[in-house]
């Protein structure tokens, strides 16, 4: 199962910047235009996990494997996109289809660096984005909703469902409020998760600033970071020029050195990817075995069973139990044989929902 978030963002606010550095790639072309990015570029980027080299030395693993999230580079967007400006319908298309968007922000002045709106403010062009995202999705429920009510005429059932899901989004998107605002029936939650609406989908905000306000932000990014607390949306503050040099070098020790020089302890990548899968509100679950020390992405909630389809359809077919450790309770006893020793594996069942940092033996029989 994959999960993948979107950069998007006006042209010029260093979104293909950020995702090379993102991917350690020049898969997207960073260029000092608008549309520079035609075609969405995909890259898959390793979840940070200190946790996997703890588990791997202990239960001596020849390698380990991270978990992985995907990031989409998707066209610049300009006011008008909604009704097919620039590249608006393909913009909305690709954005349509991710799981997630990372809203990266210019909070930069620099001169021989263009702005489409002629003057830098963080929060109008969050403002032109979110304004064209709507607008599309009112358009899109609009054209459901008669669809729906012909249908419904008619008798059909499902169209009078579908117009009882349809008619909060509805009214929050004609009061000029997001589709993730509306007061949908719980009962309905999984029908309006299909309609992919651009505006229900979880929003992280990307300051990029300049590299001396990198550690600290700056008073654009502080506005962003305002707007975002106000509406309960996540917020990160790189620069994404240092993100660029620091995914030139090759060794670890030479990329803390460079950031320390800085004044940063770790790179806004690694918060960027944290931020991206809480912001999907996904957690891990681990596997440890001298082949190799693995971590694994299911959704928060997650049954064992369904954990278990994650490593192999098999696995979830024919499940009869989940051998089951903490990751604390692993540390603290030194491996898996200590753990069972001292009554800390547990034996759990198909309803067992998994934990965040759950180590984890399927027993299957197919």
């Amino acid at each position: 199962m994959g999960f993948n978030c979107g950069i998007v963002g006006l042209p010029n606010v260093g979104k293909s910047t950020l995702f090379n550095a993102l991917t350690a790639t020049v898969q997207a072309q960073a260029a000092n235009y608008p549309f520079c990015t035609i075609e969405p570029n995909a890259g898959r980027v390793a979840v940070p996990d200190e946790r996997l080299e703890v588990i791997a030395q202990l239960a001596k693993s020849a390698t380990i494997v991270p978990t992985y999230l995907e990031f989409v580079d998707i066209a610049g967007l300009v006011r008008g996109a909604s009704q097919g400006e620039g590249l608006g319908n393909q913009f909305l298309g690709h954005i349509r289809e991710v799981d997630a968007i990372c809203h990266v922000v210019r909070c930069f002045e620099e001169g021989d660096v263009t702005h489409v709106e002629g003057a830098i403010d963080p929060v109008r062009d969050i403002e032109t984005v979110e304004t064209e995202l709507m607008l599309a999705d009112l358009e899109n429920i609009e054209k459901r909703t008669e669809s729906a009510e012909k249908r419904a005429r008619g008798g059909d059932k499902v169209a009078k469902a579908q117009l009882k899901m349809m008619a909060p989004v509805l009214e929050a998107l004609q009061k000029g409020e997001p589709a993730h605002t509306a007061d949908v029936p719980p009962d309905l939650q999984t029908d309006f998760r299909r309609l992919k609406l651009l505006t229900a989908k979880p929003v992280l905000y990307i300051c990029n600033v300049d590299e001396g306000s990198a550690a600290t932000g700056n008073a654009l990014s502080d506005k962003v970071i305002a707007m975002a607390a106000g509406g309960g949306a996540e917020c990160v503050v790189i620069s994404a020029a240092i993100e660029a040099e620091v995914a030139q070098l090759a060794d670890a020790d030479e990329q803390l050195e460079y950031l320390a020089g800085l004044g940063l302890t770790e790179t806004g990548l690694a918060r960027v990817i944290r931020s991206g899968y809480r912001l999907l509100d996904l957690i891990t679950f681990l596997t440890a075995a001298p082949k190799e020390t693995r971590a694994w992405t299911v959704p928060k909630g997650a049954l064992a069973p369904e954990a278990a389809g994650h490593i192999h359809t098999d696995f979830q077919k024919g499940f009869i139990r989940a051998e089951t450790i903490s990751y604390d309770d692993y540390i603290a006893c030194g491996g898996e044989q200590q753990a069972r020793d001292a009554g800390k594996l547990r034996q759990e069942g198909k309803d067992y929902v998994v934990q965040e940092g759950d180590l984890i033996l399927f027993r299957f029989n197919v």
